[in-house]
């Protein structure tokens, strides 16, 4: 299946979620045939369930339009950023969220651009913190829950996660990293 329909089948998920917790939604969608357990799909995925989380909590904006925009965007990023680039593509889509929710550019001189940038670093470095090997799920889950809390206080509307981040896909990753994940199931007992 070609990206392109990939991310159609993505956006067509999204636009049916009514829920406000960007977890749940990006979990339940990452668990479609269309979705690999690794790859750019969690590009747009992971932006998208942020911003479908935070249209469904009543920000009022364009979803449809947003996430056309924001898969305009990621479809460019290419699989492995995390380790060809030292970029991960979560921290790319939220950063493209972001920039599309509060209208930042190159150009942009107010503050959002440099919160931008200080909200994505931040995600970077506590990503380096776990390490490798790469894990497209661990990294979803992480980048969104810097998220709500920056978004909580940014923008005024309420999102939230409904109970502990828990890892359901850690048996189809050959590479997990187990109890060096946060999220690993078997950490949280």
């Amino acid at each position: 299946m070609e990206m392109q329909e990939r991310y159609a089948r993505i956006k067509a998920a999204l636009l049916q979620e009514k829920g406000t917790d960007p977890i749940a939604i990006l979990k339940r969608i990452a668990s479609k045939d269309f979705v690999s357990i690794h790859g750019p799909e969690h590009h747009f995925l992971d932006g998208g369930a942020f911003l479908t989380a935070l249209h469904n909590a009543g920000m009022a904006f364009d979803l449809s339009a947003a996430l056309d925009a924001l898969a305009e965007r990621s479809i460019k990023m290419p699989g492995a950023m995390c380790g060809h680039w030292g970029v991960c593509g979560s921290v790319a889509s939220l950063g493209a969220a972001f920039s599309l929710l509060e209208g930042t550019g190159p150009l942009s001189k107010d503050e959002a651009y440099a919160d931008h940038l200080d909200f994505t670093s931040d995600c970077l470095k506590k990503m380096a913190r776990i390490g490798g090997p790469r894990c497209c799920k661990r990294n979803a889950f992480l980048v969104l829950e810097e998220a709500i809390a920056h978004v909580n206080s940014r923008f005024g509307v309420e999102v939230s996660i409904k109970g502990p981040i828990v890892c359901d896909y850690f048996s189809r990753n050959p590479d997990c990293k187990r109890n060096g994940c946060p999220y690993f199931p078997k950490r949280l007992k």
